[in-house]
């Protein structure tokens, strides 16, 4: 039996509602209007050029994804994936193309263009255009929780203030997302169960590989709209095998250099001398992890008879049109996330909860920051920047705030851009996934930077 209107509306309808009516209300009463409207051009400024400045990049990551595809490397790599994604996404075929991207996420920033394209990719299997699959959902739970493996910004911001030990972090923000991560897992896979959160249509019967015709049959169709899979590639000739194998012994031979570069003679940074071992192996794997890609992926198409030259700029057309579907959803969300913040919305939750998370000796300080953090990635940075000067960027509670800097996301702007993406506006149980992942991590931050550092 289906359910009535008012539970079939998205939760993202609700929250954007309550962001911008609460937003006026707020402003009036605290005389701040003036502030609420800065807000919301501000935000609506910020959104177009964030995703300005998302297209090169996004043109470049699809024109290496195209590369790994048409070599075949994407289906290789997608069949050793296969026993974990098929417990994660049942609904996505083993082999489909957004099981590949699903798994680059954590690269700096190749995150958001590989999550784009992925996303996308599940939108081939959508039979509901507009509506959240449950992959999707599954998808976005985990990116907004996924793994960090090197808070980066977080640890400039230590260093650049002074701290003796900014890298002390690494360690409490990878425990505090793999919490937010598994939360976030259970979390989406028990949602998706209720009642409140299934599609509002009933499911087409799909016996074929026919689509709905809003939706592209693949994001991967060359001009002429002949399917990649129908033009295997070539197997690699000896001097290829040759030229990847001497591509990953350098790698190997950076990556030693850079744990252990006493071994080759060199004298070890004061700094990096200070890191274990397991710091500076985590250090040097973040460093070498794009590179890497950007050589590893074109030589093997190179291999395997692929023009590269031509197919990388095919792939890299596809990042102009992503970008154009974006901005109306991004620059939606971000000017109700001004127009609250310019209220003094933020500042008017933390006197609230204050007296509730005191007894439980949540750190007062560090309340505006985790309540900023699922909305507004710039305002966490500030927050956090303002939080370590303040104190001192070795006191206890600069770090647990760099911690939770560094392990969670900004949920909404994530939904806004990957769902915007692809036209999707019921959002399902997504949002509230990615919000008790948030959750989770700034506990968990709390918890553990107190075990470890206090």
């Amino acid at each position: 039996m289906w359910k009535t209107a008012a539970t079939r509306k998205a939760v993202l309808n609700y929250i954007w509602l309550a962001l911008v009516l609460l937003a006026v209300a707020i402003g009036g009463w605290n005389d701040r209007l003036k502030d609420v409207t800065a807000g919301a051009f501000d935000g609506a400024k910020t959104a177009v050029m964030i995703a300005l400045g998302l297209i090169g990049i996004m043109a470049l990551w699809l024109g290496v994804m195209r590369l790994a595809e048409r070599a075949g490397l994407v289906q290789r790599i997608a069949r050793g994936l296969r026993p974990i994604m098929r417990r994660l996404f049942p609904d996505v075929p083993p082999d489909h193309p957004a099981i590949m991207s699903a798994n680059m996420l954590g690269l700096g920033n190749a995150a958001s263009p590989l999550g784009l394209r992925a996303m996308r990719d599940l939108e081939t299997l959508n039979p509901r255009p507009g509506v959240a699959t449950n992959a999707m959902c599954t998808f976005l739970a985990i990116n907004t929780s996924s793994v960090q493996l090197i808070p980066a910004t977080a640890i400039a911001i230590l260093a650049a203030s002074g701290s003796t030990r900014p890298t002390a972090i690494v360690g409490t923000a990878l425990l505090a997302t793999l919490c937010a991560a598994s939360v976030a897992i259970i979390s989406v896979k028990l949602l998706e169960k209720l009642s409140i959160f299934q599609p509002s249509r009933p499911t087409p019967v799909i016996t074929d590989d026919s689509r709905h015709p809003s939706v592209p049959q693949s994001t991967t169709e060359l001009p002429e709209e002949t399917p990649v899979a129908e033009l295997p590639p070539h197997r690699a000739s000896i001097y290829g095998s040759i030229a990847l194998g001497i591509l990953t012994v350098l790698f190997l031979v950076l990556f030693v250099r850079m744990v252990a570069p006493n071994l080759f003679g060199f004298t070890m940074a004061p700094d990096t001398a200070a890191q274990n071992i397991f710091v500076r192996s985590v250090n040097a794997l973040s460093i070498l992890a794009i590179p890497f890609l950007l050589s590893f992926f074109p030589l093997y198409a190179a291999t395997r008879g692929v023009k590269v030259y031509e197919e990388f700029v095919e792939g890299a057309k596809e990042g102009f049109g992503v970008i154009l579907k974006i901005i109306p959803f991004l620059v939606t969300m971000l000017v109700a996330i001004g127009m609250f913040k310019g209220a003094g919305g933020i500042d008017l939750l933390s006197r609230m909860l204050s007296p509730i998370l005191s007894p439980l000796q949540f750190p007062p300080d560090l309340l505006p920051l985790a309540l900023m953090r699922p909305l507004s990635g710039s305002a966490t940075l500030a927050l956090l920047t303002d939080i370590v000067h303040r104190l001192g960027p070795d006191n206890i509670v600069s770090l647990t705030a760099a911690t939770i800097y560094g392990s969670t996301e900004t949920t909404f702007y994530v939904a806004a851009v990957y769902f915007g993406a692809v036209g999707i506006k019921q959002t399902r149980h997504a949002i509230p996934a990615g919000l008790l992942a948030d959750l989770t991590g700034v506990i968990a931050s709390v918890v553990i930077c107190r075990a470890v550092l206090g």
